[in-house]
């Protein structure tokens, strides 16, 4: 067959039998829906294309006009492709936690990429989504696709995606498993899953630091859920309109460690150079491996491609910096149930900084975190605040978001302590160690650290 243009080339990507990271482990059937095949790498073509197409006919996108996108980067790489077919202008805002090879990716096709900071609220001026947002009210002739909102999205996945797992498994499949971000893929499949065979289960793949999991299983958007995460692709602090949660059955999180481990193995045991949130719905799935029968037949998406990631999952030196290569030694889960490392201990942004100070003093903390709605925005420690207030006593009534500093760090419990004492600076005083499966943080010092080297 011959293509008239390369957007021709998008969808029937293969199915993939599943052998060696599930042998032994998980029972029945385990298929992965390759979307590497996708001419931009990913599923993201899919919907990309149609939400353009949408938006020609309804005539929200003139010729000529600019597309406008707040995007990891495999959404903004389908728009781009498109863009470069039907003749359009691409302005995509990402954020500063996605691999360089996505933005670089993106410039290739022609488009302008503005890096924003992750860690900020979704309605902050400075998020990827407000700049967006932002920018199509002043760029004239613009248009933004909107992703998470567009339902042009899942559209394209009931109407393209689920037929071809349909027709694929002979319509024999038992579940599905997706890591969800937007939502688009796992509630267009699911629901047209769903309505060839009620029976099917619909598994979304969730990481912590999202409010996904939560939400569905207590109708409660809590904030307290957020806090930054590594992972990319899955997750988020808002609702997205594309995420129906009436066609998911069951959502199951996965640490960034996890996920980033079955990223290699998939590229090492399989063959298949698949991307991170493939490795997170892997890793999901062995988590969930106790709920399956020889019968079954998983399917499983694997969204986009390995090389997107070689800066970060596929790189040793990358993987080792965050703690998730393993190492011999004490780690900072020995810290922790040693008593050497304390819960944290936070205050809100918007408290005075002498109430900062008194909290310090009586517990004897040289360091402490910064919340806004719970949520870890920013640190003080002892050095900057003994400057600030000798040089402006007054600053004491001021709020401490006034004067305070980045963030400490996250990382896994299971670090281990050699890193630890590598990311301790007279920059970062502290680092935070998340315990994602008991759901508690911990502060780890410099003094901590030397009790134990």
């Amino acid at each position: 067959m011959i293509c008239n243009t390369i957007l021709d080339a998008i969808g029937h990507t293969p199915m993939v039998r599943i052998n060696a990271i599930t042998k032994g482990l998980v029972k029945g059937t385990v298929l992965a829906k390759v979307e590497t095949f996708n001419p931009g790498n990913s599923i993201k073509d899919r919907m990309a294309v149609r939400m353009i197409e949408d938006a020609e006919r309804s005539g929200a996108l003139k010729p000529g006009g600019t597309i406008i996108e707040g995007t990891s980067g495999n959404t903004g790489m389908g728009l781009a492709i498109a863009a470069v077919v039907k003749g359009y202008r691409c302005i995509f805002t990402t954020t500063d936690k996605q691999s360089k090879e996505k933005v670089d990716a993106l410039k290739a096709f022609g488009a302008e990429v503005i890096v924003c900071p992750t860690n900020v609220d979704p309605e902050d001026p400075r998020s990827y989504y407000s700049v967006s947002s932002r920018l199509v009210k002043e760029v004239p002739n613009s248009w933004k696709a909107n992703q998470y909102d567009n339902l042009s999205n899942s559209a394209a996945h009931y109407e393209q995606t689920a037929p071809e797992i349909w027709e694929q498994t002979n319509g024999t499949i038992t579940h599905l498993v997706v890591g969800v971000g937007t939502g688009g893929t796992i509630s267009g499949a699911g629901r047209y899953l769903k309505e060839k065979n009620p029976a099917i289960k619909v598994w979304g793949i969730d990481t912590y630091g999202s409010v996904f999991k939560k939400y569905k299983e207590t109708g409660v958007f809590d904030k307290h859920e957020i806090y930054p995460y590594i992972t990319e692709g899955i997750g988020e602090d808002f609702l997205p309109k594309n995420v129906d949660f009436s066609v998911i059955d069951h959502f199951e999180k996965v640490t960034d460690k996890d996920a980033a481990v079955m990223t290699r193995r998939i590229a090492r045991e399989e063959g298949i150079f698949a991307g991170n949130s493939a490795g997170s719905a892997m890793a999901g799935l062995l988590q969930l491996r106790d709920r399956f029968t020889d019968d079954d037949v998983i399917v499983v998406i694997f969204h986009d491609h390995g090389s997107r990631y070689l800066g970060k999952m596929f790189n040793d030196d990358w993987m080792r910096e965050k703690g998730f290569l393993e190492r011999s030694g004490m780690t900072a889960r020995d810290m922790v149930a040693l008593g050497l490392s304390g819960e944290l201990c936070s205050i809100d942004c918007n408290e005075p900084v002498e109430h900062a100070l008194t909290l310090m003093s009586e517990h004897d903390f040289s360091q402490i975190s910064i919340t806004h709605d719970k949520r870890l925005v920013g640190s003080l420690n002892e050095a900057h605040l003994y400057d600030r207030l000798r040089d402006h006593p007054e600053v004491k009534r001021d709020p401490v978001e006034t004067i305070m500093l980045p963030a400490f760090p996250f990382v896994d419990v299971s670090t281990p302590v050699e890193l630890l004492s590598k990311m301790i600076t007279p920059q970062n005083t502290a680092v935070l160690v998340r315990d994602f499966k008991t759901d508690k943080t911990f502060i780890v010092t410099r003094s901590d650290v030397l009790r134990v080297l």
